[in-house]
């Protein structure tokens, strides 16, 4: 029986097959074949879903039957995935995607996305009321919003003139065309004013690399980069940032990732092996697959990542496209600022780094996302250039793969608290990179004076997570490997 048969191949390129594709695979079926062989093989806890055992169908013709009697791939995948009780969060449930089209999900890890540039949040009028409204934390460069003059900070109570509520803020800025109206803050309770502004979503690559900055400070050279995206497309951005800092010979370095929520483990390892460069060659983290897929991977290397001196990335048919050497700091000490939105790699990083060098965070609690997924595509090995790529479909789909853990075997299911516990305000968010701004002006507190306000670091720190625009994006929060 083709289909039924699993068997992992070529694991050095991480690639499995866990069953082949029959000719007579019916025409209606084929994106839920595809779908059911990718889970079968990969899913974190398929050995905990039934319908995803390797005897749960008899033949063919059995499981042909099963998969036509749902009416899409996507529905067949979410009712496949597993409730894990024992997380604060259904992570599995909310991180294991599928997309209907994978050009967009590939823009995404590129920072390639259709917006019109505003990235809001949602939040409660202070009142007590229940109503609710939108603030502007930022604009991407070069966007609609951008050359309209949109500015972090703005408040808005209404789109197309209806009022926002928690229920249809998700549908109000969904069009492609819309107007925002702008409203006063007033101490958390906002009043609408006559401004308006109309925006387009277009087609707009964003530079994940937000603001860098050197921060003089009596003694201390302090070197600042907001980073939002761990983007393999901005790789060596990245590494000529740290390069100015190395030259500059910083004293210490703050990464902003209040606003990332995560992306690449590859790029992952380059920031950590960027931020030290004494660890080369030693653990940076290790992955946790599924029972058949350890059972079969001969090599233990597939399972870990290395700090490292050099940036290596290759495209998809397995050339090179950037190879150059890390420009690595040597620090013993690093400051984070963060948020409930900071998740997936950008905890990865943290995390990996505990064991090695003192790691300062200052914002509000990190979100909590330790695991993470591969792009799986209908070819014969999963793979985008496999062989027998199905060209009448363009389903993909990121299940959640492995769990990531630090060189400790730890990590952080219910996200990371800060010693220093400060959370934006919507009255007053500040410019990004200024030096008044709040978060960015207590963290440079931090360093130069070492005083805490955190005496509580093992209580949950209540920071309810709102609806936010990133949500809707195809690529929210994910941590994720690159097929090869």
């Amino acid at each position: 029986m083709k289909l039924l048969k699993a068997s992992l191949i070529a694991f050095l390129l991480l690639s499995m097959v866990s069953c082949s594709e029959k000719e007579d695979t019916p025409d209606n079926i084929q994106a839920q074949s595809f779908v059911w062989k990718g889970l079968n093989a990969y899913y974190l806890w398929q050995d905990k879903i039934t319908d995803l055992e390797d005897t749960r169908f008899k033949n063919d013709q059995e499981l042909y039957n099963y998969l036509a009697g749902f009416d899409d791939a996507s529905i067949l995948f979410y009712n496949s995935l597993y409730m894990v009780n024992e997380y604060p969060k259904d992570i599995n449930k909310t991180y294991s995607l599928i997309v209907e089209d994978y050009n967009s999900l590939e823009q995404a890890f590129e920072g390639i996305r259709i917006t019109t540039g505003i990235k809001i949040n949602g939040a409660d009028y202070l009142d007590g009321t229940g109503n609710y409204y939108a603030y502007v934390y930022d604009v991407v460069k070069g966007s609609d919003a951008d050359t309209k003059g949109v500015k972090r900070g703005m408040i808005i109570s209404h789109v197309n003139g209806t009022q926002i509520t928690k229920e249809n803020i998700k549908s109000l800025f969904s069009n492609t065309t819309f107007t925002i109206h702008l409203a006063d803050y007033n101490m958390g309770n906002p009043i609408s004013n006559s401004i308006t502004i109309d925006l387009i979503k277009n087609q707009v690559t964003e530079n994940p690399i937000k603001e860098v900055k050197i921060i003089a400070n009596g003694a201390k050279k302090i070197g600042y980069v907001m980073y939002n995206q761990f983007s393999s497309s901005f790789d060596n951005q990245l590494n000529t940032v740290f390069s100015n800092f190395k030259n500059e010979a910083i004293t210490d370095l703050i990464i902003d990732l209040r606003y990332n929520g995560g992306g690449s483990v590859k790029t992952a390892v380059y920031l950590g092996s960027m931020i030290t460069g004494q660890f080369n060659d030693e653990l940076f983290s290790k992955q946790i697959w599924n029972s058949k897929v350890i059972a079969n991977t001969k090599n233990a290397d597939f399972f870990i990542n290395n700090f490292t001196e050099k940036i290596l990335n290759k495209n998809n048919e397995g050339d090179i496209i950037l190879e150059e050497t890390i420009n690595s700091l040597n620090l013993s000490t690093v400051y984070f600022i963060v948020s409930e939105n900071t998740a997936s790699a950008s905890e990865l990083v943290i995390n990996a780094l505990k064991p090695y060098i003192d790691v300062k965070l200052v914002g509000i609690q990190t979100y909590g996302k330790h695991v993470g997924s591969i792009t799986l595509y209908d070819s014969d090995n999963f793979l985008r250039n496999g062989p027998n790529f199905k060209n009448n479909h363009n389903w993909a789909m990121l299940p959640i793969v492995f769990e990531i853990q630090n060189k400790n075997g730890q990590n952080k299911p219910k996200g990371f608290i800060p010693e220093v516990i400060i959370k934006e305000n919507p009255g007053n968010l500040g410019v990004i990179g200024n030096t008044k701004e709040p978060l960015l002006e207590r963290t440079i507190q931090y360093i130069v004076t070492g005083t805490k306000n955190n005496t509580n670091l093992n209580k949950k720190i209540n920071t309810p997570l709102h609806w936010n625009s990133s949500m809707e994006t195809p690529d929210y929060n994910t941590m994720y490997l690159k097929l090869k």
